[in-house]
């Protein structure tokens, strides 16, 4: 009379403990195997065509990137708003031509240069206009002309500069308007002038200036604003306090 234990030999070799009965009928016991089975001392492998693969994602290279389509788009971004040589030649373009215009229009208010007025003239026009402190304004205005005006062809402190050449064509244009826009009583020329002065303020000087990598130069938007700020409290105060 065979065991338990006979029997279990007998069918497969192995013992039963710990493996489960799938089938009540003929008592057969069923256990799991590493996937070969021996034949005359033989072995092969079992045929597990029939696995169902569904759900798995088959890994062909263990050393592969994953690729997500958000890379692609994340480069098309950071080409897209990165710096250019245009964009660099063009901000250089408006610096030399903004700064070399007011350089100039100092050098007529403070030294008399190029037909200028210099300050006695320019503090008398001034003053017939209404301001009080007429020769302290002029100073202030010229050299704030004359060195806004170099800071931005150097390309240095160019938020600051470029808020002082706004702050004087805002009180230009407020004292000038008399309902016209165009020349020669008109202050298109001014407005002009205020607009590219408020371009740079808040595009920066380009990579082609001083000011490359300084924290104004990679925060342009937060150092305009600051420096918009200043130049219109220096506006208000030059048309309301000392005129």
């Amino acid at each position: 009379m065979a065991t338990h234990d006979d029997r279990s030999r007998a069918s497969s070799g192995y013992s039963d403990d710990g493996f489960y009965s799938t089938s009540g009928v003929g008592g057969g016991v069923h256990h799991f195997d590493d996937g070969t089975q021996t034949i005359k001392s033989d072995t092969y492998d079992k045929d597990t065509s029939s696995f169902d693969s569904t759900g798995y994602t088959p890994i062909t290279d263990l050393d592969e990137k994953p690729v997500s389509h958000y890379d692609s788009f994340e480069d098309e971004e950071r080409k897209r708003f990165g710096w250019t040589g245009s964009a660099d030649l063009g901000l250089l373009a408006l610096r030399l031509v903004l700064g070399g215009a007011f350089v100039l229009h100092g050098l007529q208010k403070v030294f008399g240069l190029f037909g200028g007025p210099d300050i006695d003239g320019f503090a008398q026009n001034l003053q017939s206009s209404g301001f009080r402190e007429a020769r302290i304004l002029a100073w202030v205005t010229g050299v704030t002309e004359l060195g806004g005006g170099a800071l931005l062809v150097l390309g240095l402190f160019t938020p600051l500069a470029a808020a002082g050449v706004l702050g004087v064509m805002a009180n230009v244009i407020a004292l000038k308007y008399r309902g016209g826009f165009f020349l020669p009583d008109g202050v298109e020329l001014e407005v002009a002038y205020a607009a590219m002065a408020f371009g740079v303020l808040f595009a920066g000087p380009g990579r082609a200036a001083i000011d490359y990598n300084r924290s104004w130069f990679r925060h342009p938007l937060l150092a305009g604003f600051i420096c918009l700020v200043i130049a219109a409290g220096a506006t208000a105060a030059t048309l309301y306090v000392f005129r």
